[in-house]
Formats: C-alpha cells, sequence, structure tokens
C-alpha cells in the first residue's frame, strides 16, 4: 500500500521555518516578515492530501472526472507543491491520465470540450510544475503554441479599440471573461515567458477594461458607474448583466480582484501604478477571509486560490485594512482554513455553484491556496 502521509522531513522543515518567520524578498523589492500557525498548517495540509489520495482519485488517475479534467490538474498540482515527486504513485496516475488529453493543436483538454482554455491552463500549471528533470518539455512547448493562438485579437477582427481585445475566454469563442484571462497570464508566465511577452501585454489592456477605475486604461461605460478600484468579470457584458450594467455598474467581488492584482502583477505593473493602487485599496477596505466580497459563500474556494496567489505574488506579509488594522493574510488564511476543514481531510462548500458542491474541487482549492502560505527567501 502506498503511503499517502507527506514527508516528515519536509513538515519538519516548513514548521521550523514558519514558525520562526522568514525574511522574504518581496515582489516590489521590499523585505518583510511572516509567520503563521506552522501545525495547523502541517495538520490541514496532510488531511487534504490524505483526503484526495484516499477518497477522491479514481483507478485510472483522475478526480471528478464528469466536469472534466480541470479538477484532476488542480488535485495533481496540490499533490506537487507540497513536496510530492512526479513519480509519486499518486502522482504518477493522474499526470499520466491528463497525457491522454494531450490534442494534435498542443490544447490539454477534454475533445470537443467548452473549457478549452481553462482545461489547458491549469494542466500547463500542472505539468510544468512537475517537469523539473524537463520530461514534458516537448508537450508544454506544443501547449505553448496553442495557448498563444486562444486570445482575442486581429486574427479574430478585434482591434485594440474592441472590449475583447486580448481577452480569452472559456473555449476561444463567445465572450472573453477575467477568470480565463487571469489564469492564461499565469500559465504563459509558467511557461517561462517575462511580462513583456506581447500576449501578456495585450491581456492586460482586456484586464485593464475589468476593472472599475475610470482612466486612460479602462474608457469603456462602465469605468466610471462605481470607480471602486475592483474588478468585475468581464467588460463584455452578458444577457444577466445587462440590466445591472445600465443601472448602477457592475459590482466588484473577491475573486474577480484578486485575479486583477494577480494579473496586473504577473504583466510587470508596479506597486506605483494608479491600476495597482486603486486595487490594493480596494482590498484594503473589502479584506475578508470568511467570505468571498460581493458574493458571499457562492466561489469561496475559488476565491481562497485567488486571494492567495494574488498576495503571495504582491510579496507582503501583510495587508492594511480600512480601519488601519494590519492582518497578516497567511495566518488568517490558514486559520480559517483549518477552521473549515471536514473531518475526513476535505473541504466542500455548503453553496454549491460553480461546481463547489464537489469536495475534490474545494479540496484541491485549498490546498494549492495553502501552498502560496509558505514563505520562501
Amino acid at each position: 500500500m502506498t503511503d499517502l502521509n507527506l514527508s516528515r522531513r519536509t513538515f519538519l522543515a516548513s514548521a521550523s521555518a514558519l514558525s520562526t518567520g522568514l525574511l522574504v524578498r518581496t515582489g516590489f523589492g521590499e523585505e518583510t516578515k511572516s509567520a503563521f500557525p506552522a501545525k495547523d498548517f502541517e495538520k490541514s495540509v496532510s488531511k487534504g492530501l490524505d483526503y484526495l489520495a484516499t477518497k477522491g482519485q479514481a483507478a485510472d488517475g483522475s478526480f471528478s472526472k464528469q466536469v472534466g479534467i480541470g479538477i484532476t490538474a488542480i488535485a495533481t498540482t496540490a499533490f506537487l507543491r507540497h513536496g510530492r515527486s512526479p513519480d509519486d504513485p499518486v502522482v504518477k496516475k493522474s499526470l499520466k491520465y491528463l497525457e491522454e488529453f494531450v490534442q494534435a493543436t498542443g490544447g490539454i483538454h477534454a475533445p470537443g470540450g467548452k473549457m478549452m482554455t481553462y482545461e489547458t491552463c491549469v494542466t500547463i500549471l500542472c505539468f510544468a510544475s512537475a517537469n523539473k528533470d524537463k520530461r514534458y518539455d516537448k508537450l508544454l512547448a506544443k501547449a505553448d503554441k496553442f495557448l498563444h493562438d486562444l486570445p482575442f485579437d486581429s486574427q479574430e477582427g478585434h482591434e485594440k479599440s474592441s472590449t475583447s481585445f486580448g481577452g480569452t475566454g472559456y473555449g476561444g469563442q463567445g465572450r472573453p471573461d477575467l477568470s480565463n484571462t487571469a489564469f492564461f497570464v499565469e500559465a504563459v508566465r509558467g511557461l517561462g515567458h517575462g511580462a513583456d511577452d506581447p500576449a501578456i501585454q495585450n491581456a492586460l489592456i482586456f484586464i485593464s477594461r475589468c476593472q472599475n477605475l475610470e482612466s486612460p486604461h479602462n474608457t469603456t461605460p462602465l469605468a466610471a458607474k462605481i470607480n471602486d478600484g475592483g474588478f468585475y468579470y468581464s467588460p463584455v457584458v452578458g444577457d444577466k448583466e445587462r440590466e445591472e450594467a445600465a443601472v448602477g455598474g457592475l459590482r466588484s467581488y473577491g475573486a474577480m480582484s484578486y485575479s486583477g492584482l494577480k494579473s496586473m502583477i504577473f504583466a510587470g505593473l508596479k506597486k506605483d501604478d494608479p491600476r495597482v493602487k486603486a486595487v490594493l485599496t480596494w482590498v484594503g477596505k473589502n479584506y475578508d477571509v470568511s467570505r468571498n466580497p460581493g458574493m458571499g459563500e457562492a466561489g469561496l474556494f475559488y476565491y481562497y486560490l485567488t486571494f492567495a496567489k494574488a498576495l503571495d505574488a504582491l510579496g507582503e506579509s501583510s495587508i492594511t485594512d480600512a480601519k488601519g488594522t494590519k492582518h497578516d493574510w497567511r495566518t488568517d488564511l490558514v486559520t480559517e482554513l483549518a477552521r473549515r476543514q471536514r473531518d475526513d481531510g476535505g473541504w466542500v462548500n455548503t453553496n454549491s455553484q460553480w461546481m463547489e458542491g464537489d469536495a475534490n474541487l474545494c479540496t484541491s482549492l485549498a490546498l494549492v491556496a495553502l501552498s502560496h502560505c509558505v514563505v520562501k527567501s
């Protein structure tokens, strides 16, 4: 039987470092210190990985394959980011399963599926995490080409004046959105491209138009209606949002605001950029780990993922809220996820919107979020 526990050596090293705090070189060139409850972290990660390995993984290596390959990719990434080798039996089986979905185009998705952008992006991040020995170089090179063909640009008749320009949607068709575009930017960076990659800079144009901020970067009718610095799903308004947009604009909410922040950092924006300043003001006014600001319990675990990734990329150990109170976001997130974890080690959202009634998805999202709480020198 496979040993399903994490390496004790890995945990002891993590616990020692995290209990004392580490100096961190942040994304903006500052040094900060952060520490969080290592025992809660160790227990949550160990129980969560054990849940996925013993209760989540199917015999073919998949996780919740009835909804596509995305959950399998995120679950496998969770194992890899918490120290498991690509040759670990649980991980190896999942990687082999995912390889079956590599298409002739280079995309990695279900054939004929409606989520080829999302699935390709999260699977690229998974294979990139498993590629320390270069075993997936060819696969990733093909995926790279496929990825760069996805965004809306002049090839589809969209010039820079188009609100769709630079964005990506779920399947390369229909409207682009911030969620898929944020995954796209992260995947392009995960493939080794710099912030100056033309596709990332084009994506930044779209991302800026998703911000509730009247500026030279967002001159759409939506920009000034709320003007709070947060982010909404898409400037290409769908039927459900048209009335809301016409009356009062599109509300900012947590998962998209942190997705916007993360993407702007990956696109090379600095802390003094007005767009970054504005979203950080929004973060201070809406800092919360008990809910997805603007959405409540809906999409809560996706919110935790974007929250952790964005603040890790930001490189700040604390966030100062609108009242002037400093919050160690790592401590807050680790503590909240420990509180929400079930006795069997998994996590699940009581609000099942966006598939978060699936324990494999919520557990995988929580574990990847926790991996971004590890402070690296």
